[in-house]
Parts: C-alpha cells; structure tokens; sequence
C-alpha cells in the first residue's frame, strides 16, 4: 500500500510540472496611439491585423499594459481610459492582462521617477492615500467592465524606489550637471533617501490591489535582471520594512546591457539572468516573470533579427527550465524599427524572424 501511495505521489508531482503554464506576452501600450497614427500591422501573409489580435495569432496570450497618473500633456494615451480600451480588446480575445503602475505622469524608470503634479508637495501620509485611492480607481473600472487582470505591478522598475522627481527636461528625463550628478528635487520613495517609506508606499500598492481582486498577482519589478546586487538590495529592502509581493518582474535588455557597459558579452548576461532567477527564488521564495525584454531589429543585417530569435528561444527554454520562471513579455515588438530599435517588427509593419522566438 505505502508502494502505491508513493508512486501516485510521484505521478501528482509530475503531472503539475507538466501541466505548469508558462505565460508568452508583450507590451503593447502603443498600439491605441500608432492606431491614431494611421500606423497598421499586419501578419506574415502581409494581412492587416488589430494589433492585439495579431499578438495572439503569432501564438502570444498575454499583453502589458501601462497607466499613468495624469498623462493630459502627453495625449492621454496611457491614461484609464486608454487602458480601459485596450483591456478590453484583450479580455475579448481570451488574454490575460498584466497591469503596469507608473506612479507618474509620463515615464518612471530606474533614472527617474517623477512625482504626479498633482501629487507634488504632498505629505508621505498623503501620497500613501492618493497613491492607493489612484490603483483603486484603475483598477475599479477594469472591474466594472468585467475585466480582471492576472497580474498588476505596484511601479516600473522601482530598481532605485519610487516618487522621486528629478531635474529633467520636457520628457521628465534627468539633466546631469558637469560632473555628471542628477539632482533630486523631491523625494518621498527613494531606495535610498527612503527605504521605510519606499516600502511603505508599496505595501499601500499590494493593499490596495487586493483589496479589488483579491487573486491578481502583485509584481514587484526591477531591470537589469542579470544583476544580483540589485534585486538583494531593493528586495531586502522591502522585506525588512514589511512590504509583500507575490511576484518579482525582471527586465532583461542584453542589448541595453552591454550598451550601458554592465556586461561584456550578450549570452553572459543571459546566464547571468538565469542564476538570478535561481537565486530570488531560492532566497525569497516567489516566482519570477520577465516582463521585459527586446532584440535589435536591423533590416539590412537579417542575421541580427536570427540572433535575437535565438537568444529570445534561449531565454524562454532555459528560464522555463528553472521551474520557477512563470513566463516573458517583449516589449512594444510593434514598434517600427525607426520608432525603437528593439522592437521585433521591420519597416512595413510585419514581424520579423524574433517573434518566431516564441516558438519552441
């Protein structure tokens, strides 16, 4: 009898590694505006597509959609609103929708994360309250309109915190004096000026997700995912202070890696990337997803796009072979390569060899 027991253990156990889902999606937060545009797509027999329809014909099932705070300046696209547009193409169409928080007006990312304008000035106590009242009321109109999200990140790459306002230029992007230095001109959630309150304004995030569904997956995430140092920082940093997460988003750019000097070689960073899965996972003990990453796309070298289809396929295999890896997201691979160099579409508006990447 125990014989028995024990080998239907063995089948349960893999039976659930084998059933393990493991997710394939893109950010495509531009699609609404490249629509506005006059911007078309189309898939590889050269047929017009919807862009969100077109991602799940090349076999993708999830998408990524960013929201800013209050974005009038900049179009309203990435506003609720435009969220709300864009969730519902994808719930239509069968998809599961990841949501990704930047606490800011316009872009947050490791080099700035500037404070919504309306926001500026506030107390701590204060911006706890706007900013979980703020993911509530996204959130809320998702749910209004039956749409729940399978996973929700609280800030984009808060690698350094998050609601610190820097001195930038028209785009918010930070302007270094001639040593080089950034000057912060507020700062409420900074890793360093304020890991309590970085973790506070977290923790305010989780809460506030859970409290309108309570089964969304809340993702901490940080970029350059090859680099350990950084996760062992900002996570412990969040954890000494209280903060939860269910999830740990990493970027990982090995183009963007090797350009910013981090790393010398591109499949490094990728075993680099591959070791810091094992580690967050063995140290912290929650699943890990990519939610970004991107190839070069060079129409005049085809071997390039093969590349990066193959380092796309390297990824996925072996982070899925980690057994603690939930899945990737390749970031706006609409985007012509004149609009961004690491999307995966060329010049007509067709995918190119990367997207073929996805498939084992």
């Amino acid at each position: 009898m125990k014989k028995v027991l024990f080998l239907l253990a063995l089948i349960t156990i893999f039976t659930g590694c084998m059933s393990h889902h493991y997710w394939k999606g893109a950010d495509i937060g531009w699609a609404t505006m490249y629509e506005d545009m006059g911007v078309k797509f189309y898939n590889n027999d050269g047929e017009e597509r919807e862009c969100t329809a077109l991602m799940k014909e090349l076999g993708l099932d999830a998408v990524r959609f960013r929201v800013w705070v209050d974005p009038s300046k900049h179009g309203n696209w990435n506003s609720k609103e435009d969220l709300l547009a864009k969730a519902k193409r994808a719930n239509d169409l069968g998809m599961a929708i990841m949501v990704d928080f930047h606490y800011s007006d316009f872009w947050a990312d490791p080099k700035k994360q500037n404070i919504p304008a309306a926001w500026s000035g506030k107390s701590y106590e204060e911006i706890k309250v706007l900013l979980a009242d703020h993911t509530k009321d996204v959130l809320s109109a998702l749910k209004a309109e039956g749409i729940e999200p399978k996973w929700v990140q609280v800030g984009n790459e808060t690698s350094n915190g998050f609601l610190w306002t820097v001195k930038g230029d028209q785009w918010g992007d930070p302007i270094p004096d001639s040593l080089g230095r950034v000057t912060i001109l507020e700062s409420v959630g900074h890793l360093r000026n304020n890991p309590s309150q970085y973790a506070g304004l977290f923790s305010a995030g989780y809460d506030a997700v859970k409290s309108v569904f309570p089964k969304a997956q809340v993702i901490v995430h940080l970029d350059n995912g090859f680099h350990q140092p950084l996760y062992d920082s900002n996570l412990d940093t969040l954890k000494k202070y209280g903060a939860r997460w269910d999830i740990i988003g990493m970027s990982l750019y090995p183009y963007w890696a090797l350009d910013s000097g981090l790393e010398t070689d591109e499949e490094e960073t990728i075993n680099h990337c591959i070791a810091n899965i094992n580690h967050v996972w063995e140290k912290y003990h929650t699943p890990v997803m990519i939610v970004e990453t991107g190839f070069e796309v060079d129409e005049s070298r085809p071997e390039i796009m093969e590349k990066g289809r193959d380092q796309l396929r390297r990824i996925i295999r072996e982070s899925k072979a980690t057994g603690h890896c939930e899945g990737i997201f390749y970031w706006e691979p609409e985007c012509r390569p004149n609009q961004y160099k690491l999307g995966a579409f060329d010049s007509e508006g067709k995918p190119t060899a990367i997207m073929n990447g996805f498939h084992e």
